[in-house]
């Protein structure tokens, strides 16, 4: 695709002699400044002279074809340039139709491998609200690193392991018979973690027999690790009703238990680098220097911990994947863990190319509209529940505003859990999520049902006509009404909107952008007829809703978000 940037950063190097003059290109909050600018105040001191000379100057000097930028203006310091509308409307037509749903994507990530950590749940506790954003921002984060060409692993990190499991063990070996876990696992499973809680907070004894079933556990005692297999293959088969809804995917299943017979390595390697010292009873790496609290290793009865586990995961990914980037995402209440890890994690003597690149994705809290969601004991907010709901609203929105629509049951799918989706990925990830139905529901806020809404609106254009036409017979020359333009200078940077959300790995970054396209779109729409009797002007404006639609339906589907045909 023609890089307009690259090609104005070509042009200003010839007459600067500054090779990286690039990087001070800009785009224009307002639009009425130019589609590119370079604020001359940073070369100021360098040339030793004045913005607006320096503006005047490089402009004269200037020869870019007017083909690529019909008109150069200087405003204050600024040289803005504005392109070619005709040119930038061909190239993005033309990039359509060779691409079509691969628009936008790229291969800057080939031959690189990123692996995310996301999701991981706990094993036998009920698969909560609090899931939904690892579950949702690593899912995203996968389908957007992968559209960029990267080999992506994504790893469902399962909460497997730990003294819980003593707990649970323990629990189940005194009233097991009490309870049908089979019928209903996760429920009957929460009930007995409770109940054996509640008795370890009365009785110290308990609590060390629980705790000597999970060293049992870890030392391979075939009682424990039978019942520990039961629980998590139970435990499984009800988290993937969750993942086929929200239509989650991971390469591997392994859980913290997986590295259990790969910690000694770590202990070992820990030994010989002289930082494993003991402390209190404990073995842990002293991390002052870091101004950070100890990493623990061992607790003072030999049982390993949540962060030897991690480092048995960082040693075993970097030499299966040989990855280039690891990404954890989980809530920012890890930040210290992961810094504790991350740091330790230099002692294990491995690269320097995997230590650097560990990266931890911190995410705020999902919270109802008057505070936080009741996590007491017992009493959580079932995911499976939750996303059921919203199908069960949107089906009721249905009735009332579209009672003969065909696959009602489909389309409230597609839209419940699409509403889901993107209240969690319109904001940055950092900030807390409110959860309001109503909001999130709302089909003509900045919401999911917004957004297939105006795809849904362009289908129903395209289905009007025999067929697309072919981007030679499209006269481009019929489109210079500005809300036309003002939609192609937002398609043309759909591949620049992915890159940052990369980059930052900030998938509301697509959020954000798609919103503006659909209401971009719902300018063009309202402006222009776009079934119209002249021929030549109706393929042109059809061209360009058929490149909405396609960009709405991928942009949509780097979210997690599928798109109904109809709605």
């Amino acid at each position: 695709m023609l890089d307009f940037k690259n090609i104005i950063a070509d042009e200003l190097n010839k007459v600067t002699n500054i090779e990286n003059i690039g990087e001070y290109i800009e785009v224009p909050s307002n639009k009425e400044m130019g589609d590119y600018s370079l604020p001359c105040f940073k070369l100021a001191k360098e040339m030793k002279k004045a913005p607006q000379m320096i503006a005047n100057e490089i402009k004269e000097k200037l020869g870019i074809s007017e083909d690529i930028v019909s008109k150069i203006e200087v405003v204050n310091g600024y040289l803005n340039f504005y392109l070619n509308p005709q040119t930038l409307i061909k190239t993005v037509f033309d990039e359509v139709a060779n691409n079509k749903e691969k628009y936008g994507s790229s291969n800057i990530g080939e031959n690189k491998t990123v692996v995310i950590d996301y999701s991981s749940p706990n094993i036998a506790k009920p698969f909560h609200i609090g899931h939904l954003r690892s579950t949702v921002i690593g899912s995203s984060l996968y389908k957007i690193y992968k559209f960029l060409g990267y080999n992506v692993v994504g790893i469902n990190h399962l909460g497997d392991y730990g003294t819980q499991f003593g707990k649970l063990i323990e629990g189940y070996k005194r009233w097991g018979n009490e309870y049908n876990i089979e019928e209903n696992p996760i429920d009957e499973l929460t009930k007995i973690y409770i109940r054996i809680n509640n008795l370890c907070k009365e009785d110290e004894s308990v609590l060390e027999e629980c705790r000597n079933n999970f060293k049992k556990l870890e030392d391979g005692d075939s009682y424990c690790t039978e019942l520990w297999q039961k629980f998590r293959d139970l435990s499984l088969k009800e988290f993937q009703k969750v993942y086929d809804l929200l239509d989650v995917q991971f390469d591997s299943w392994n859980g913290e238990a997986f590295y259990s017979d790969k910690m000694p390595e770590v202990i070992q390697i820990l030994e010989k680098s002289g930082k494993l010292v003991e402390s209190e009873g404990a073995r842990v790496i002293n991390l002052d220097k870091d101004d950070m609290p100890p990493c623990i290793i061992e607790k003072t009865n030999g049982s390993t911990t949540y962060a030897t586990r991690d480092l048995a995961a960082i040693m075993y990914r970097a030499r299966t994947y040989d990855f280039d980037k690891a990404l954890y995402v989980t809530s920012y209440e890890q930040i210290l863990h992961f810094k504790q890890v991350f740091e330790t994690a230099k002692l294990l003597g491995l690269d320097k190319k995997y230590t650097d690149n560990l990266i931890h994705i911190p995410f705020g809290m999902v919270l109802s509209k008057t505070g936080k969601f009741s996590t007491r004991d017992g009493n959580v907010i079932k995911l499976e529940e939750l996303l059921n709901e919203a199908i069960s609203r949107v089906k009721k929105i249905i009735e009332e505003k579209n009672p003969n629509l065909e696959n009602k049951e489909d389309v409230a799918k597609k839209v419940g859990i699409g509403a889901v989706i993107f209240n969690d990925l319109y904001n940055s990830r950092i900030k807390d999520e409110i959860f309001d139905w109503d909001t999130m529901l709302n089909f003509n806020g900045e919401t999911g049902p917004y957004l297939q809404y105006m795809y849904v609106r362009t289908n129903s254009i395209l289905e009007k006509i025999e067929r697309i036409p072919n981007v030679s017979d499209v006269n481009i020359s019929l489109l210079q009404d500005s809300t036309s333009i003002n939609l192609i200078k937002e398609m043309y940077s759909f591949n620049d909107y992915i890159k940052q959300a990369a980059e930052k790995n900030e998938p509301y970054i697509i959020s954000r952008y798609l919103i503006n396209v659909a209401q971009l779109f719902s300018s063009f729409y309202n402006e222009n007829k776009i079934i119209c009797d002249d021929k030549d002007t109706q393929n042109a404006r059809i061209y360009l809703t058929y490149c909405t639609n396609i960009i709405l339906k991928t942009g949509a589907g780097l979210l997690g978000i599928q798109m109904p045909d109809k709605m």
